[in-house]
């Protein structure tokens, strides 16, 4: 129960960072968009650790939202 609530935690806050660097780069159609898969991403981790699903599951959706979520910040600090 603790290891789902750090989950929760960690991965909303890396979400949020995430976030933050898309909309540094403007409001345009492609940064709406990234921001569209970091918020899907998001909701679909938090859901399934709510939902209570297989945690197998819930292990490769989190790992996905980290590996999206940092690849998007690296993107767009670093990159764009």
């Amino acid at each position: 129960m603790g290891s789902a609530a750090m989950a929760v935690i960690g991965q909303s806050c890396l979400g949020g960072a995430a976030a933050m660097y898309v909309l540094a780069n403007g409001t345009s159609i492609p940064q709406m968009i990234q921001l569209a898969i970091i918020v899907l991403a998001c909701i679909f981790v938090n859901t399934s650790i709510l939902a209570q699903m297989k945690h197998k599951i819930v292990f490769n959706l989190l790992i996905l939202s980290a590996v999206l979520s940092v690849s998007l910040i690296i993107l767009n600090n670093f990159i764009l």
